[in-house]
């Protein structure tokens, strides 16, 4: 048996550093949006127990992958004696702050929960999901959602349809150096749910990653031409909403030949 299933990417539409705890975990509020661009993912069922990643990905080794580390999880929690060969067409960058790596780990717990036909709850999976990563319980959650805590407190937040042009600095950014970065704002006052207003937020992280890798300064610069750019998650990608396919392709269209991007 065989299962294909789409790893969707997601845009912090805004991403506020609100505290810290005495672990050293930062306290976050930010509104992730997901998009219609991601990875593929097929999973086929083993009986011998195995978990095989069949792609190569350069720089992550097997046992380093999260997908190949949440199907090990899963194993351990239900004492599956099953295993699955995982294929990963990648397409979203890595360190570009689009989550590729949880939501491939999320789309794992997902599939692998109704291939070994574990019936384990959404809401265990994403408890499960934090333990691979902050950012995975959202995957796994499905829904865009205002986040708080370290990314994990979530509630649906509907968004209206939009168009997104996306950019792809050449920069793979290491979010632990900078949230360890002694600049960065770590006391922007909490927002209430009811009351948010995009208008008055903005990414925390941008100006630390911007003074750090000029291309991602350069590539805000460029888009920010058109419409508000703004960094998602720790960079590098910067985006920018436009109220229409036909207006987003036409600044895509005028992209520099050194830059890539989609709508």
């Amino acid at each position: 048996m065989t299962l294909t299933c789409p790893a969707p990417a997601k845009l912090n539409l805004f991403l506020h550093v609100v505290g810290r705890r005495e672990d050293g975990y930062h306290l976050l509020q930010t509104l992730f949006r997901f998009i219609d661009f991601g990875d593929m993912l097929r999973f086929t069922l083993r009986e011998d127990g195995a978990v095989r990643r069949t792609s190569e990905i350069e720089g992550v080794p097997p046992e380093q992958d999260l997908c190949v580390r949440a199907a090990h999880l899963l194993q351990r929690e239900c004492s599956c004696k099953l295993g699955a060969d995982i294929a990963l067409e990648k397409r979203i960058p890595m360190g570009g702050g689009l989550g590729g790596g949880s939501s491939d780990a999320a789309t794992t717990l997902l599939a692998l929960n109704r291939l070994w036909n574990l019936g384990l709850t959404r809401e265990r999976l994403m408890q499960l999901g934090l333990l691979l990563g902050a950012d995975v319980p959202v995957f796994v959650f499905g829904e865009n959602a205002f986040a708080e805590g370290v990314g994990e407190r979530l509630q649906a937040y509907l968004l209206p349809d939009a168009w997104y042009v996306v950019l792809f600095p050449p920069a793979h950014v290491a979010t632990a150096q900078i949230f360890a970065r002694p600049e960065l704002t770590r006391n922007t006052i909490s927002l209430k749910i009811r009351a948010l207003s995009l208008q008055d937020t903005r990414n925390d992280l941008q100006p630390v990653v911007c003074g750090l890798y000029p291309e991602v300064a350069r590539h805000l610069g460029w888009l920010g031409k058109f419409a508000q750019a703004r960094m998602t998650g720790s960079g590098a990608c910067v985006f920018a909403e436009f109220s229409g396919e036909e207006q987003a392709r036409a600044v895509l269209e005028q992209l520099p030949p050194d830059m890539r991007g989609i709508v």
